[in-house]
């Protein structure tokens, strides 16, 4: 019989994957891959609910957020309360010719899309190159990004690619700036996690089963 695990288990420590941040990657994301598809959908309207709750979606506009890739938590079913609110949604589209880095293209139902090189859907370089359709991260209100480890104290752990670190790089200086939210599933909360100096802070992390706010 397969062992299921739990939504919410027992934390990792850094030191119990040698203090490798890539093996600790790499163990955080087995634990959501192995979810059932039943646990992951509970997890997300769990989520959903949880952010529903929060004064920075109430209050958002324009909000971006992914198409869940690897067992990632699944934000999608904001789309439709988003929409029924007269927001509009934005999706991340990796920005051509420049190094690791993100555009925020407009999504609706009618979005042309396509498969970029991780294998997940976005819409097409050709759609989102028109600037009527995309916004810079700044302009944008509120964006929900996906995360492969958090603690308690806030810090989290990305997939180790920089997209979002050096897109967001811009919010450590004055200026207008998005509202940051960090999204997973409970079982991928670490005992403690120490920062990166290229680590961009998160105003929230919000997972299935609590929210955390540095």
């Amino acid at each position: 019989m397969t062992r299921l695990m739990p939504t919410s288990a027992a934390p990792l420590s850094l030191e119990a994957c040698d203090g490798s941040r890539r093996e600790l990657r790499r163990a955080l994301r087995r634990r959501r891959r192995i979810l059932t598809p039943e646990q992951r959908r509970d997890a997300s309207q769990r989520l959903c609910r949880r952010l529903r709750r929060l004064p920075e979606l109430q209050r958002a506009r324009r909000v971006a957020l992914y198409l869940p890739n690897d067992g990632e938590i699944d934000p999608t079913p904001l789309i439709a309360w988003l929409e029924w609110r007269n927001a509009r949604v934005y999706l991340p589209v990796l920005r051509p010719l420049t190094h690791n880095s993100l555009w925020f293209v407009h999504y609706h139902r009618g979005t042309p899309m396509v498969t970029n090189r991780f294998g997940i859907p976005e819409p097409t370089t050709r759609h989102g190159a028109h600037r009527a359709r995309r916004r810079p991260a700044w302009a944008l209100d509120l964006i929900l990004l996906p995360l492969v480890g958090f603690d308690d104290a806030g810090q989290r752990l990305g997939m180790g690619g920089g997209f979002y670190d050096r897109t967001l790089a811009f919010t450590r200086r004055p200026g207008p700036r998005p509202r940051l939210i960090g999204l997973a599933h409970d079982c991928q909360r670490v005992e403690r996690l120490p920062a990166a100096p290229w680590d961009v802070p998160l105003d929230a992390i919000v997972s299935d089963a609590r929210v955390v706010r540095p």
